[in-house]
């Protein structure tokens, strides 16, 4: 084989891995309630150091965080001091500032380890809502056994009285939409599930205590 044939040859391959490896983290559209329930550890935290635990590929990185609150997971462990995540966007890790910035983050629980990823909702503290915050604060696990029904193309159609119909993906606006910033789907006294935004008892009581 004529070396030229060889190195085309092999440019294709490379070019071949680094598409595979772009398109290795696809990770669907998720409510943050969703996020909230389907997580093992919800804090809000500052990130201050960072540390490449191999240098292979795809290997993991660790972030040093300074813990501010926790909001979920006092049952998986007492306090978050490391986050781990893939080093490479590719395999869906996520990049923190070091020393800038609050957020809150979201993540898994294994081995006595939390780990985060692109796929978790990992957003900086002062982007989100007032809603966001109330739900992450109190009201979202008040929805935990509803279920967020996505609608991507009409018609759509709730078919239990558990599901409450999500419709952003549908909004010229795009994602992150009005009923991921401002509603929460609640289950109501009656039973069944609705997407909530006003004033609970609770939320009065709070108000003047929800993080800023």
């Amino acid at each position: 084989m004529k070396p030229c044939v060889v190195l085309a040859f092999l440019l294709f391959s490379l070019v071949c891995l680094m598409n595979q490896a772009s398109d290795a983290c696809s990770c669907a559209m998720s409510h943050p309630q969703d996020a909230y329930c389907n997580s093992d550890i919800v804090i809000r935290a500052k990130v201050v150091g960072k540390k490449l635990m191999d240098d292979r590929p795809f290997g993991t990185l660790r972030y040093t965080v300074k813990q501010m609150k926790m909001y979920k997971g006092f049952d998986k462990i007492q306090h978050v001091q490391y986050i781990y995540t893939h080093n490479t966007e590719s395999m869906c890790g996520v990049k923190f500032d070091i020393n800038k910035y609050q957020y809150l983050i979201t993540g898994r629980v294994h081995d006595g380890k939390v780990y985060t990823g692109l796929c978790n909702f990992n957003e900086r503290w002062e982007r989100l809502s007032l809603a966001q915050k109330k739900g992450i604060n109190h009201r979202y696990q008040l929805g935990c056994n509803c279920r967020i029904k996505p609608c991507h193309f009409l018609p759509c159609f709730v078919t239990s009285k558990h599901e409450c119909l999500w419709t952003d993906m549908l909004s010229h606006f795009g994602y992150p939409g009005y009923q991921s910033r401002h509603y929460a789907c609640i289950q109501q006294k009656e039973g069944y599930c609705s997407w909530y935004r006003g004033m609970t008892t609770r939320d009065k009581v709070t108000i003047n205590t929800t993080d800023p």
